[in-house]
């Protein structure tokens, strides 16, 4: 009976990507990937399957009207492509097109951008008037990659919503007890007086991979965090992909989703992907850019990543 049922997945499998493969189609803005789409529908060795997309994400999305079809534009005011940082702290400014409404609303959620440094876990950026601080960050070159994010984090996937920028930083790491002064001496604001007046974040430190623009780049976005109570009865795989389309899109390329270790599950479509039966406490989370020989595909680092999240019901 187990054979049979890895048989009829693997036949819906191919017979999907033959489907896409004749018919190219652009990634959906809010699909979600279904069993048939991922080359296993459950991982035995860990008990995380795929399941369908929760009610309360549907019900948002059909309250959300206009904005949930929105096709934002992001454009980046600074830091500029290329540029010197005579600074620890870098301030980001970004404006987002297509009619997206960006901030909080009364529940603390909203629309906004994940702002990620180098292969970092992102920071959600609400998109204050004062822009954006990144915190302490190391001398050194960095990557500065960017895309809208609706409030459950779901990341919006058109054409001109992601953007990547580098840019170089010196006299970075500063200590947190001391001002920060810029190239001439002069003393800044401190960061930590400014969080009520700006948006920041403390970062670790990193710097960039010798990451090449025009090849596929695989970019994590979730899961991140802790989740609690129904968040973690289904939580949601997302990422944003460049240079590259995946088998189900008509494209040559797959995801590699692993969970803590266990077999892996083969994402074949670019959309959200939402993962049921994770066990509690601590869960590894590794997303990969691979060939369709299933050989990993090298951009800096930056398409193998993985992250630890926190499971309590």
């Amino acid at each position: 009976m187990k054979y049979m049922m890895r048989s009829f997945t693997l036949l819906l499998t191919l017979s999907a990507a033959l489907l896409f493969s004749a018919c190219p189609s652009e990634p959906s803005n809010n699909g979600t990937a279904s069993p048939s789409e991922t080359g296993e529908t459950a991982s035995e060795q860990t008990g995380v399957r795929v399941t369908e997309q929760p009610e309360r994400i549907l019900e948002m999305m059909k309250a959300r009207g206009e904005q949930e079809q929105a096709k934002p534009e992001l454009t980046v005011e600074s830091p500029k492509e290329g540029a010197v940082i005579e600074s620890s702290t870098v301030k980001v400014k970004v404006t987002v097109g297509g009619d997206l409404k960006m901030g909080k609303d009364e529940s603390g959620m909203g629309n906004h951008v994940h702002v990620i440094l180098d292969n970092q876990p992102y920071a959600a950026h609400y998109m204050w008037d004062e822009g954006f601080e990144l915190r302490n960050v190391t001398d050194g070159e960095h990557t500065l990659r960017m895309f809208p994010s609706r409030p459950w984090h779901q990341s919006y996937k058109n054409e001109g919503a992601f953007r990547m920028i580098r840019f170089t930083v010196r006299n970075g790491g500063a200590d947190e007890t001391k001002p920060t002064t810029d190239d001439k001496g002069n003393t800044m604001a401190d960061p930590k007086a400014e969080e009520k007046q700006a948006e920041g974040v403390d970062v670790e430190e990193s710097t960039a991979g010798n990451v090449d623009p025009a090849k596929p780049l695989l970019t994590y976005s979730r899961p991140k965090g802790e989740y609690k109570g129904e968040e973690a009865e289904a939580i949601m795989v997302d990422f944003w992909l460049t240079n590259a389309q995946l088998r189900g899109d008509g494209g040559q390329y797959l995801i590699r989703c692993t969970i803590n270790d266990g077999e892996p599950l083969v994402i074949e479509k670019w959309a959200p992907l939402w993962l049921a039966g994770w066990k509690d406490g601590k869960n590894v989370v590794k997303l990969e850019l691979i060939d369709a020989e299933g050989n990993p595909v090298e951009n800096g680092g930056y398409n193998s990543t993985s992250r630890e999240i926190t499971v309590s019901r």
